[in-house]
């Protein structure tokens, strides 16, 4: 072989793996292409409040109507008694309880007897008195020999007067002793350990703090019951700060029972609290409600609604057309072509014609679907 021959061979011997090396770097790259992710789309997300339907003229539309209107809020209350219709049962005596006859919610009348005290303090009392009448006896006695003594000029003027004086000293102390038994409950005739404790007013016990074989400690304890005269009850609503323009002290309100929704009651505005609560910014008012026949119940909830004095302009539409999902209201409203929009509203009361408010949201002349459930369905569809 030619050394040319030599050469040749020599080096297309080094030049294979040369070319293998290279074809593999070329694999590597297209396998690093391979797994890169694609390019990024971005993507205009659509308005969800706006729906198209493939038939338009399916859905009929009609205008708002204006309507003047008194602006109204209503609110969620509380039934509570009235407190100054409430009195507390008090026991003069400190004692054990030895009988109850009435019960926590019992209707009871003026002087009935709602409980019966075993008290040491009748024992000490009725021997305060004895000792007292003695008393009166003797110095009554001793008045009358005094004055017979000084008839006679026996003793002076002055010994007659501490007689008189003596005398009448021991009358005050019988009457005070005495008039000690009557604030007692307890008869000088008939005495007994045992007193009875009265109802002061008739009304509906709403509290009570005492069991049978209780011990009493007078008025230095707790009452033993209250009473709450529930003629008239007061309805305590929270208001939000920025409602209070609504409400006025002496207006009226109206209040519906979800016990009685055919019932409405009316109350007075008598107070409106000059405290806002921090944590939900609303203030406490209070609805004096006449309450016949004790409809509304201590603890119950009602809705009371308040009238302002000056009408507003608002927007009238069939109750159809008003859509109410997710504890709001919605009305469709045309957006062009075969779309519809879904606008959030502020429904008001509903009259007997089937129309009702929309106090904001809508402005009147403003066209809506009159039946905005019927194009729900026909979307969730």
């Amino acid at each position: 072989m030619s050394s040319l021959t030599r050469l040749l061979t020599s080096i297309g011997a080094g030049c294979l793996p040369l070319g293998l090396w290279l074809a593999g770097c070329g694999d590597g790259k297209a396998n690093l292409e391979a797994q890169a992710p694609p390019p990024a789309k971005v993507e205009v997300q659509t308005d969800v409040s706006v729906v198209q339907v493939d038939h338009p003229e399916q859905f009929p539309v009609a205008k708002a109507s204006e309507s003047l209107q008194a602006p109204s809020l209503s609110v969620t209350g509380v039934v509570n008694p009235d407190v100054s219709r409430t009195v507390p049962v008090i026991s003069l005596v400190t004692g054990r309880v030895v009988e109850i006859r009435a019960r926590l919610g019992d209707t009871v009348q003026k002087g009935q007897v709602l409980l019966r005290v075993q008290s040491p303090d009748i024992a000490s009392a009725f021997s305060d008195y004895r000792k007292a009448v003695a008393d009166e006896t003797l110095t009554g006695k001793q008045f009358e020999r005094a004055q017979i003594l000084y008839d006679k000029g026996a003793i002076s003027m002055n010994d007659l007067q501490v007689a008189q004086d003596a005398e009448e000293k021991a009358k005050v102390d019988t009457e005070t002793t005495l008039e000690h038994l009557r604030v007692l409950g307890v008869d000088k005739d008939h005495p007994s350990g045992v007193v009875d404790i009265k109802a002061p007013i008739s009304g509906v016990i709403t509290d009570q703090q005492v069991t049978t074989a209780a011990g009493v400690q007078g008025l230095s304890g707790s009452n033993p019951f209250t009473i709450s005269d529930l003629s008239h009850v007061w309805v305590l609503c929270d208001v939000y700060e920025n409602d209070l323009s609504n409400v006025r002290v002496g207006e009226t309100a109206e209040i519906r029972l979800v016990a009685y929704p055919d019932k409405v009651l009316t109350g007075r505005i008598s107070n409106i609290g000059p405290i806002l609560d921090p944590a939900i910014r609303t203030a406490k008012v209070r609805v004096e409600v006449a309450n016949p026949g004790e409809l509304l119940r201590v603890g119950m909830f009602v809705t009371a609604t308040f009238h302002g004095q000056q009408k507003v302009r608002v927007a009238s539409v069939p109750a159809s057309a008003i859509l109410h999902l997710h504890d709001r209201d919605w009305v469709y409203v045309p957006a062009g072509g075969k779309k519809f929009r879904r606008v959030e509203v502020k429904a008001g009361k509903t009259f007997p014609d089937k129309t009702q408010l929309i106090l904001s949201g809508v402005e009147p002349g403003q066209e809506v679907v009159t039946n905005a459930l019927m194009l729900q369905s026909t979307v969730e569809q």
